[in-house]
């Protein structure tokens, strides 16, 4: 469900109301269920959905026009501030997080969907996480993992996420660009292509222009490409990144490993956030957040909690249905 004081809810009722959904997947809500009737009636939603309280998966009952919401009863409703960071809110948005992981731990549900939490709120609650993506290496007792963004035939993974620029600069190694080479590798055949491409972003300008801007591109990432070559992975690099998407976009690629955050996160989120200037509303905010290298499925909106949209019933839903497509997807996919 995400943060309560977020736009969370009110997406969740959105997409719910949709029949297509429950003839492809099998929806649970984890939340509080109160909350889910508050955003029933902020979106318009309440003739059209009734909520189900569930204290098991086994109770659901996966009918279209019955929301079945897995109550994790937290929130006090008349003490919600929607828009507003509380540590009430960051609470529930992580206990609900960390109850969806321990449900697809146990096998109990195939893959899970995440609104957004605030990272601010979750940490006042006294979780110290950056996001979702710690949280769920956490819980499911991994160290190696990937954040992987998807937005129409743009998909790209990356090297490093939240660290400084700094940081980020000397994570790009050989071991690891080959181990998110591999993870990028494997996604896509998730996502039905038999036969992936892969394009390797350099770090530098021009990709260091033969050392003259930097070595790590002759010295880190030129040798795991030619690692992963040397697998079967069909794989070319390293690219300029002032190039390397635009090459995707046009169907160069399937995937795009770049080296640090905003290498990967600007292009993506340029592709799919529109900002519509006469109506001054976002037309599109369509993007896909998916963890790579989890033994669960892990997909998630590409936005934040949206605060400034909060109880107003008007954000749109489209980045979560897109993610629940890629969960589902990646769900229906059987390794050979």
């Amino acid at each position: 469900m995400g943060d309560p004081a977020g736009i969370g809810p009110e997406i969740t009722a959105k997409a719910m109301a949709d029949p297509a959904v429950y003839e492809r997947c099998r929806p649970l809500v984890i939340g509080d269920a109160r909350v889910m009737e508050e955003a029933l009636k902020i979106t318009g939603l309440s003739q059209k959905l009734r909520i189900r309280k569930v204290g098991k998966v086994e109770e659901a009952l996966f009918v279209y026009g019955t929301m079945d919401v897995y109550d994790m009863d937290i929130i006090q409703t008349g003490q919600l501030r929607r828009g507003q960071v509380s540590a009430m809110a960051g609470n529930a948005a992580f206990q609900y997080v960390k109850k969806v992981i321990e449900l697809a731990m146990e096998k109990k549900i195939d893959a899970t969907v995440t609104n957004a939490l605030n990272k601010e709120a979750m940490n006042l609650a006294g979780h110290r996480f950056s996001g979702h993506t710690e949280i769920y290496a956490a819980y499911t007792g991994i160290s190696k993992y990937a954040m992987m963004l998807a937005c129409e035939n743009l998909r790209v993974v990356h090297v490093s996420t939240h660290v400084s620029l700094r940081e980020a600069c000397e994570r790009v190694k050989k071991d690891r660009v080959l181990e998110v080479i591999r993870m990028a590798d494997q996604a896509c055949r998730q996502l039905g292509i038999a036969r992936p491409k892969i394009g390797v972003a350099g770090l530098n300008p021009h990709s260091g222009e033969n050392g003259m801007f930097g070595r790590e591109e002759i010295e880190e990432i030129a040798p795991a490409i030619r690692a992963a070559g040397a697998e079967g992975i069909l794989v070319d690099g390293p690219v300029p990144a002032d190039t390397v998407f635009s090459k995707a976009r046009g169907g160069w690629y399937d995937i795009v490993v770049a080296m640090y955050h905003d290498q990967g996160h600007i292009p993506l989120k340029t592709v799919g956030f529109v900002y519509n200037r006469q109506e001054k509303k976002w037309d599109a905010v369509a993007g896909v957040n998916i963890t790579l290298g989890l033994p669960i499925i892990r997909t998630s909106v590409d936005h934040g909690t949206a605060f400034d949209q909060a109880g107003t019933g008007l954000a749109s839903e489209q980045s979560l249905r897109n993610a629940m497509d890629y969960a589902i997807r990646m769900a229906g996919w059987q390794p050979a």
